[in-house]
């Protein structure tokens, strides 16, 4: 297994990254600035410059890998264009190419709440409209998926249990960056994470379950 990251320097990229290398798994590391991403991610990590508004750097880029992954997200700006190129049109993109190169699994990073067109979150440029257009794009995409949609993410990592349920039933909680990282790199291995779409929080109150059973409890 090869795994192409794409979003690999924001913070819940660089963790799944981090994930990878600490289960002696091969990573690719999509990056705009080479520098940047040799002070954030670990040197068994392969970094490459490209950029998902760019198709033809992720030919190059995501060639001889075997899955992806794919942790991207407009970065909070004043540029209303932000969550629909990036969200949008950037997983587009890495769907495309994907395909074009036989990608046996693509794992992507969503949230909780996109199907809510009244979210406040959509205020922000209709972030979570952008993120259900990707998710739905990728559904259509006859590429095998696995959409992990986490609550609010945090920084900090804690000791509660992660809490999985299928689409548009979890409408609140957080959950540590580093657990969606987990998840994301499980669902690469699970046969019964394939095709679904998973919610995800973590509380200190709910039972731990194996990742075997959390995703086959997924309808």
């Amino acid at each position: 297994m090869k795994v192409f990251v794409a979003g690999a320097t924001g913070e819940t990229g660089r963790r799944i990254v981090q994930e990878l290398v600490s289960r002696n798994i091969s990573v690719r590391a999509l990056v705009r600035n080479l520098d940047k991403a040799k002070q954030i991610l670990p040197p068994e990590a392969e970094c490459v410059v490209g950029d998902v508004l760019e198709p033809e750097t992720l030919r190059t880029a995501m060639a001889d890998c075997t899955v992806v992954l794919s942790a991207t997200g407009a970065a909070p700006s004043f540029d209303p264009t932000g969550p629909y190129k990036v969200d949008y049109e950037g997983t587009k993109h890495l769907v495309d190419v994907a395909k074009e190169k036989g990608i046996q699994q693509f794992v992507m990073v969503s949230s909780l709440c996109t199907s809510q067109l009244l979210h406040p979150l959509n205020l922000f440029w209709l972030i979570l409209v952008w993120k259900k257009r990707a998710e739905e794009y990728l559904q259509q995409s006859g590429l095998s998926y696995t959409i992990v949609r986490p609550g609010g993410l945090k920084n900090e990592d804690n000791t509660d249990a992660i809490v999985m349920s299928k689409a548009d039933t979890l409408f609140d909680g957080s959950i540590p960056r580093s657990k969606v990282a987990q998840v994301c790199v499980e669902a690469l291995s699970q046969p019964e994470a394939k095709n679904k779409i998973v919610e995800i929080v973590a509380k200190p109150d709910a039972p731990a379950l194996s990742y075997e059973a959390m995703f086959a409890g997924v309808a």
